[in-house]
């Protein structure tokens, strides 16, 4: 708590216990992540980082994006947009049913010789970097899930509205798999953040 803002601590004590410890580390985490970046102390970071929504500098301090689950966070920063996205590799979800709800049409045609595994990890591949997009162009999930398409032979992502193309950086991280949309992600980033096991 040392490092966080009055106005931080009183949004993590407004949370219910559940979401209260995670929203604190993972600020803490930003504002460590960030003061090597802008070579500031943590807590002179210039963060504004609500619950709930995406974290900002003040301007002239670049851009950020932001994502967490389960004892995990991935913190991306650039001086232009950029967006990223983490999820467990393993995670169990119903991957067919996503792909017939979200994807267009020629998309689910791409992967329909896939079954099992394979659509598992297709589908979690396409929507980390959809994710990654929609974070890129600070937009919401559901308003833009279904604009974007991922060419699963290119690795190109394109979006239906307004023909923007993108081709995210992608990679894994032991249990861990990301996306990122942006300038940056080509360079070496500065070794992960991790906390004492005594601090959970």
């Amino acid at each position: 708590l040392a490092v966080l803002s009055a106005q931080e601590v009183a949004w993590g004590e407004a949370l219910p216990a559940v979401r209260r410890r995670p929203y604190w580390r993972s600020r803490g985490a930003l504002r460590h992540g960030l003061a090597q970046v802008l070579q500031l102390a943590p807590a002179a970071v210039p963060l504004h980082s609500p619950p709930g929504q995406p974290p900002r500098l003040a301007e002239g301090d670049g851009w950020l994006s932001l994502s967490h689950g389960g004892e995990a966070a991935l913190l991306a920063w650039s001086h232009q947009p950029v967006g990223i996205d983490l999820e467990r590799a393993d995670r169990p979800f119903a991957a067919a049913a996503i792909m017939q709800r979200f994807f267009p049409l020629t998309e689910q045609r791409q992967l329909q010789p896939l079954a099992g595994e394979a659509l598992r990890q297709a589908v979690l591949r396409s929507w980390l970097c959809k994710e990654a997009a929609i974070k890129w162009r600070r937009r919401s999930l559901a308003a833009e899930l279904s604009s974007w398409r991922f060419d699963h032979s290119s690795g190109a992502l394109c979006h239906g509205g307004d023909g923007t193309v993108v081709t995210p950086m992608q990679g894994v991280w032991g249990a861990w798999c990301w996306a990122w949309v942006g300038v940056g992600a080509e360079r070496v980033q500065p070794k992960p953040l991790t906390w004492p096991a005594d601090q959970g």
